[in-house]
């Protein structure tokens, strides 16, 4: 039986089964406790033993994190727990030895990446893993809810989006005799037959699709070559990118802040007892934070007036606002402070964006919009796109994005184009603002960074 079965349906007197792993073991002279767990509940089930069973040396001698199977009744708890089990029959399943490095105590998190492949074996992980799932379903269903059809985007790719420096390239040359004429690569060669990459975001795919069902969303791994080490970037992550027809830059915002108060409302209901956990051992506001941004009113201003506040705050800046740049942590941290809610900063300057975004009348910025959340700063990023053919082209070309391989997402703008909008988020900077823990590798099961590719 599942733990979380256990707690949902049984009773006092009844006899269960359970199977799992030993978490804590206390033993006495005549007696034992077991904190046990199986993973399906973020709660521990306390098991007691004593001298009555057969094999009670043998059971004394069972070690943290062995796998068992405990035959019992409930019983009354004098603990926090409506109910302990009492065992009539335990029996060793996995031995685990003395060398096992998850001891009951508390380890760092930098020693837990260094055993990846144990550490969702606790507490904290275990909390944080739970929210990821149950993040991942919440933004299904809101999306499924919501007509949105779920488009799964290709891998591999031949398409320029990002740039050619930000994507992992793919071959299956041997790369100690890669075969060239006249000094250049014969791609021809090659599987593919031409300079193919993977992905690093499902946007341009994903408004194919949104051309013929309305409103879709990809949702799946996305990689970036960039040789960054801070706490937020990974080479390989996961993006939400919806994609909507008919749809400008107000109705784009609209559509982000329904669903994140949606997603965030999710894990509040879903995932209470991991996030009382992590509020008591990782982040304190980590609640307040979350129930905050859903009753809050997501503000709207433009990058210009933003530079405006940041101009006249009375605080020196290591990073000077500038109209015609970007706005660093310290600025997103006040404009957040600033107004006490999520911001949208829309209309940026078009030289610092991509050449798919929608060009405003003023000829100096594009319909792009970013929001920033109080305690993590940038959370989504999305735009309107460029609907006109030339105007989209001329862009790509002044970008220096190579048109040939976007060819078939130029054609878009011929066959029965509209005004639309998408947006992406990434997965794990959401997973850090549910959770409260603050490094991206924190937050993906076996996460890949700059010299990081174990397991």
């Amino acid at each position: 039986m599942d733990l979380i079965d256990l707690f949902k349906t049984k009773k006092i007197g009844d006899n269960v089964q359970v199977e799992g792993w030993i978490r804590n073991h206390r033993r006495q002279k005549e007696f034992g406790f077991i904190d046990f767990y199986d993973g399906t509940s973020f709660e521990t089930l306390q098991i007691v033993y004593d001298k009555e069973q057969d094999n009670f040396d043998d059971i004394q001698k069972m070690l943290v994190g062995s796998a068992i199977i405990v035959d019992g009744s409930l019983v009354a708890s004098n603990g926090n727990q409506n109910y302990e089990l009492k065992a009539s029959n335990i029996t060793l399943i996995g031995v685990c030895d003395e060398t096992y490095p998850i001891q009951p105590k508390r380890h760092t998190r930098e020693f837990l990446r260094e055993l990846a492949y144990l550490r969702p074996r606790t507490r904290m992980f275990q909390a944080v893993f739970k929210i990821r799932s149950l993040a991942a379903q919440a933004i299904h269903e809101y999306f499924q809810s919501h007509n949105y059809t779920y488009v799964h985007t290709p891998l591999f790719t031949t398409a320029d989006c990002e740039g050619e420096n930000q994507m992992f390239k793919v071959t299956t040359f041997d790369l100690e005799n890669v075969p060239k004429i006249d000094g250049e690569v014969d791609y021809k060669k090659d599987l593919f037959n031409r300079p193919t990459f993977i992905t690093g975001t499902g946007q341009l795919h994903g408004e194919a699709y949104a051309m013929a069902f309305k409103k879709i969303y990809t949702f799946g791994p996305t990689f970036r070559t960039e040789n960054s080490n801070t706490k937020t970037h990974a080479n390989e992550f996961w993006m939400i990118e919806p994609e909507i027809a008919f749809c400008d830059l107000n109705g784009l915002m609209d559509i982000e802040e329904e669903m994140l108060k949606s997603v965030v409302s999710y894990v509040l209901t879903n995932a209470s007892v991991e996030i009382d956990f992590l509020t008591s051992f990782v982040d304190s506001t980590l609640r307040e934070k979350l129930e905050k941004l859903v009753a809050s009113d997501f503000v709207r201003i433009t990058h210009h007036d933003a530079v405006d506040l940041l101009k006249k705050a009375d605080v020196t800046w290591e990073f000077t606002p500038d109209y015609e740049s970007d706005i660093a942590k310290e600025h997103e941290k006040y404009i957040t402070e600033y107004y006490n809610a999520p911001v949208f900063i829309t209309n940026w300057p078009k030289d610092i964006k991509a050449w798919y975004m929608k060009e405003n009348a003023d000829g100096k910025t594009v319909a792009a919009v970013d929001l920033e959340v109080p305690g993590a700063g940038e959370l989504m990023g999305g735009s309107q796109r460029e609907e006109d053919y030339d105007r989209l082209l001329k862009r790509a070309q002044d970008m220096g994005v190579d048109c040939q391989t976007i060819d078939w997402f130029l054609n878009l703008r011929k066959y029965g184009t509209c005004h639309h909008a998408g947006f992406g988020m990434g997965f794990e900077r959401l997973i850090i603002y549910l959770t409260g823990v603050e490094n991206i590798r924190d937050v993906i099961p076996f996460p890949r960074t700059p010299g990081n590719c174990d397991y």
